[in-house]
């Protein structure tokens, strides 16, 4: 995203978010400075952080050298677009609860240091909004489906070949959450468990989320040799 200018490296967490935790677009643009836990460790002075993004540099070390960690979002909401007839005060979104789950409900979402590092990132670089929100539009508003599906279609046709571009694969951003299901199955992890990340029931998996992303028959085939001897 950053080839595309600094208007849009502000929604490449966004979309980190929705590959490397398996968020709903929804999730991800409710997120919130006070939902995560960004762990890493100062590679000079050996001093662990729990919030990264709150790290200043101290009288003894500058803390320029971080080595990311395994951290943790707290999902709480969602933000999905309701349209100003239907909301509370008027506005296009409305915070809810997640997705199945009760209003006061939370999940827990264990996030690589990949997008540790993309978030403690779009924290440096962009801030967040008075209310913690990490993702906004273009006046500081909600963002919005049609400012990241725009971004989305960019990105896409930069990265991908022409035959690629022409196909299904990854052709909406919410893709990314059925490549990030399929990532985690064929990595090995129990069906219970990236349910529970997904935050649905395990009936769902075999149906929507497997093998959804490109190579997937060598994946398997790969494996199937590898039994085989």
């Amino acid at each position: 995203m950053k080839s595309l200018g600094k208007r849009a490296d502000k929604v490449t967490a966004f979309f980190g978010c929705l590959y490397y935790a398996g968020m709903r677009p929804s999730e991800a643009a409710d997120l919130r400075r006070e939902d995560c836990d960004l762990a890493g460790r100062c590679a000079d002075c050996g001093a662990d952080f729990d919030d990264l993004a709150a790290v200043k540099p101290s009288r003894s070390c500058e803390h320029e050298k971080i080595e990311y960690r395994w951290g943790r979002l707290v999902l709480a909401g969602t933000s999905p677009r309701a349209g100003s007839h239907w909301t509370d005060d008027g506005g296009s979104h409305e915070r809810r609860g997640l997705k199945h789950r009760g209003r006061a409900e939370t999940r827990t979402v264990p996030i690589p240091p990949r997008l540790v590092e993309l978030l403690c990132a779009h924290v440096e670089n962009h801030g967040v909004g008075p209310d913690g929100r990490f993702f906004r539009g273009l006046h500081g508003g909600p963002l919005s489906e049609s400012v990241y599906d725009r971004w989305w279609k960019l990105a896409r046709e930069k990265a991908l070949t022409e035959s690629q571009v022409a196909s299904p694969l990854v052709r909406r951003p919410y893709d990314l959450r059925h490549a990030a299901a399929s990532l985690w199955l064929n990595a090995g992890v129990p069906p219970t468990e990236v349910a529970r990340r997904l935050g649905h029931g395990v009936a769902v998996l075999p149906r929507v989320y497997a093998n959804c992303i490109d190579g997937g028959d060598d994946t398997m085939n790969d494996k199937i040799g590898d039994a085989l001897g």
